[in-house]
């Protein structure tokens, strides 16, 4: 069974130190996919922005600064209040987020007891895919037997017509 946790936030894209603007976010988190964090950015245009990231780097990055690369993410304190930091990187430029850490740190919570560290793999269903994988099929009867004992050919004759 899938189960799906989500959460609306409105977080702010920084332009400058002193200027941002606000823009919604969607945290989605499904069983079924375990290991990924997946975040819909509604930023005003036809088509919203997707994301896709370790829940683990999510998860570090409230305590710590973590990632590198495409995503980064490290708590920090702005007027007063504490947030979390989200750097994004794409072909298509970069973007510096602030996210209040007490909503996300909440929303992982949520995540982590529906599925502990440590259990993801058991939701994946690697077992149950490679056994059905694995099978034997009907058709696999006609490989498994040895085609040496249904030969026609007497010890000696050759199919080519030489001896």
């Amino acid at each position: 069974m899938q189960t799906v946790v989500e959460r609306e936030l409105e977080l702010k894209l920084v332009l400058s130190p002193e200027r941002s603007i606000p823009v919604a976010a969607r945290l989605m988190y499904r069983t079924e996919d375990p290991y990924a964090v997946h975040v819909t950015f509604h930023i005003g245009s036809d088509f919203p922005v997707h994301w896709t990231f370790a829940r683990d780097l999510l998860v570090e990055g409230v305590f710590r600064p973590c990632g590198h690369g495409d995503v980064r993410i490290w708590p920090a304190e702005t007027e007063r209040r504490n947030v979390l930091c989200v750097a994004l990187r794409s072909p298509d430029g970069d973007a510096l987020l602030e996210v209040s850490s007490a909503a996300v740190a909440a929303w992982v919570e949520r995540t982590l007891r529906l599925v502990p560290p440590g259990t993801e793999t058991e939701r994946l269903g690697i077992d149950a895919a490679l056994a059905e994988l694995l099978a034997p099929l009907p058709a696999d009867d006609l490989w498994l037997c040895d085609p040496w004992l249904s030969d026609p050919w007497p010890s000696g004759e050759s199919t080519d017509g030489e001896v």
